[in-house]
């Protein structure tokens, strides 16, 4: 029984979260995490708030090399930002769910992929509750209502005004406001059914290494994310690994190695990755030893059922007694989906994009009491709520962007997506 199997037995308890590689060959670890202790969904003060509750953490008397130890897990919405930068409001905010949702976690199963075993972390006096419950097949587990669109995937731009949008973004580089901003739209259905049936489809179709589905009591939260946010181990090493750059994949195997060469080698991609991968070596160097921040790999191809991106990681070593969200928070949101300068790109999007962005483009992981972390960048995520469920694709934007290079790329990006929940092909949407 893989953990995916075992997550639908608590899939439909609020605040159960599953940090799913979908098996990706150098993954390490999958989670599932349930019953936290406590849940903070106010993201005011959101750093300050979560460092006050990890205190409250019993003390871990388990094995040394577990990933998580308890501590907190959970998804930071891209609007959490706001309780770190002052942004104007200008984007309508109506998907009606928390800027935070993050649990305080004693309780959690660790899928060690390397070794192959399965580890249980529980409070000592449930730990054989919690063995018989997982190792125990549910028979009269309930059969939630199969997931089901209930209308068309709508965007909120159409073709015409995603390229009205890019001349005012190129307005905005040309005068100096920044280098490279990022843009998005999104496409909206109804729908009915269950979304943990939903999560499941979309996850063989798209197979992202940093993927994650959390039920909240208002809705769901769906990451097939391919790209790593911030990585740290016990001993204070960091990764981060933006993406940047994008082509989509082909038919035969010679026209897609010829993508992906055209990728690695197209000037505009790569200027485009540096960009950002210079914003988070400023942004890393704020909680960093002095001389510590490197970039190992610059511009390195990782393939997805989908499309191939330009990947680059940085790292550093924490500079005590800086910790894991210290870090988060330094670099909140992540720069690859923002652009640089990040406030300045972040103010010019609320100005531009019709809605907030709600957890697209936020942030998904764990942070343990001892240390080691690790979160996504919630890209190719989709949110339900209240009957609707959200899709967003975006891409930064640089001076020698051509617009309808750019929009199509918003659209490769959600093909191994939108599809998959409906039948009509992505090439329809948003036109």
């Amino acid at each position: 029984m893989t953990l995916v199997d075992l997550f639908s037995k608590v899939a439909e308890q609020p605040w159960a979260l599953l940090l799913d590689s979908c098996e990706h060959p150098h993954s390490h670890y999958d989670f599932i995490f349930w019953q936290p202790e406590a849940v903070v969904t106010d993201a005011a003060a959101w750093p300050s708030k979560l460092s006050e509750l990890m205190t409250q953490l019993p003390h871990y008397q388990g094995p040394s090399e577990l990933p998580f130890q308890g501590g907190l897990a959970g998804a930071w919405s891209y609007d959490a930002g706001r309780a770190l930068e002052r942004l104007p409001e200008h984007a309508l905010a109506d998907i009606q769910l928390p800027q935070l949702a993050v649990g305080l976690y004693v309780r959690a199963l660790i899928h060690d992929r390397v070794k192959d075993c399965i580890w249980l972390l529980a409070p000592a006096g449930e730990i054989e509750h919690w063995q018989q419950f997982w190792q125990t097949s549910d028979s009269a587990a309930k059969n939630p209502e199969a997931f089901a669109l209930a209308g068309a995937w709508q965007s909120n731009m159409s073709r015409a005004d995603y390229l009205t949008k890019f001349a005012q973004v190129q307005d905005y580089l040309r005068a100096g406001d920044c280098y490279q901003i990022n843009l998005a739209q999104r496409f909206t259905a109804p729908y009915h059914g269950d979304e943990w049936d939903a999560y499941q489809r979309l996850r063989d179709a798209n197979q992202g290494p940093y993927s994650a589905f959390m039920r909240l009591p208002e809705g769901a939260l769906l990451s097939q994310s391919p790209e790593r946010f911030l990585r740290v181990d016990a001993k204070g090493h960091v990764e981060t690994k933006p993406i940047k750059g994008t082509r989509p994949r082909a038919a035969t195997p010679e026209r897609d190695q010829a993508l992906a060469n055209a990728l690695q080698s197209a000037s505009k991609d790569r200027a485009e990755n540096v960009m950002i991968v210079d914003l988070l070596r400023n942004d890393l160097s704020r909680v960093c030893q002095p001389g510590s921040v490197q970039v190992p790999k610059l511009f390195a191809i990782e393939s997805y059922p989908a499309v191939h991106h330009l990947v680059s990681t940085v790292v550093g070593e924490l500079q005590p007694p800086m910790q894991a969200l210290d870090l988060l928070a330094a670099c909140f949101p992540g720069g690859s989906i923002t652009g640089a300068p990040k406030v300045r790109a972040m103010e010019i999007i609320d100005e531009l994009e019709p809605h907030r962005r709600s957890f697209y483009c936020g942030s998904m992981g764990y942070i343990s009491q001892h240390g080691a972390s690790d979160t996504n960048i919630c890209i190719r995520t989709l949110v339900a709520e209240h009957g609707a469920l959200h899709c967003w694709a975006g891409g930064g934007l640089v001076i020698d962007s051509a617009g309808a290079e750019e929009y199509q790329e918003t659209l490769d990006k959600v093909a191994k997506i939108l599809p998959v929940l409906r039948s009509t092909s992505v090439s329809e949407m948003g036109t």
